[in-house]
């Protein structure tokens, strides 16, 4: 791996494979700021980027950022989606809600750094959407391109599922014998 960034010249990493490996699965490595013992000094650092081999589970090469506590940073951390299960859209006109983004890229000082930004699915209404100016964002975090405001979710009912579902409820029940 690699170290670079800040005033001080960029060093090779002789890293654990295993470790780094077992650690490339967590989401949390991914979105947070680590530390990483140079020669006994902590150095506080991001993971920029990595590459794996393309069928071996082998990691290849790690990237790791110094960063400044005083300097923003920006950087792409996950969705997490809540209460899907509890959207009306859903549950009472079949509607399918479909993740746009599972990421976000967002700039703030590392302090205020999130693993990840929640967003609440419970009041999309039918053929409606959230963008990503409609995330509520932790204090001390942006967006890291306020001009673009992409659609995130979205909810829509498949064709014909509606149609269907007016068909059954006006339907006469059967008597049975």
């Amino acid at each position: 791996g690699i170290l670079y960034g800040g005033n001080e010249p960029a060093v090779l990493l002789e890293l654990d494979h295993n470790e780094i490996f077992q650690l490339l699965r967590k989401e949390e490595f991914h979105a947070s700021i680590l530390t990483l013992n140079l020669d006994g000094k902590p150095q506080r650092v991001l993971l920029r980027a990595f590459n794996m081999h393309p069928w071996r589970r082998e990691v290849q090469h790690v990237d790791f950022q110094r960063v400044a506590a005083d300097q923003k940073i920006t950087m792409k951390v996950p969705l997490h989606f809540l209460n899907q299960e509890n959207n009306d859209a859903v549950k009472l006109h079949g509607a399918t809600i479909t993740h746009v983004l599972n990421e976000i890229e967002i700039k703030c000082l590392p302090d205020a750094l999130p693993q990840y930004i929640e967003v609440d699915l419970t009041n999309i209404p039918v053929n409606g959407s959230i963008h990503a100016h409609d995330i509520k964002l932790p204090p001390g975090v942006e967006l890291a391109n306020r001009n673009e405001n992409p659609a995130v979710v979205v909810a829509n009912v498949p064709a014909g599922a509606e149609e269907a579902a007016g068909e059954a409820a006006a339907a006469p029940a059967e008597e049975t014998k």
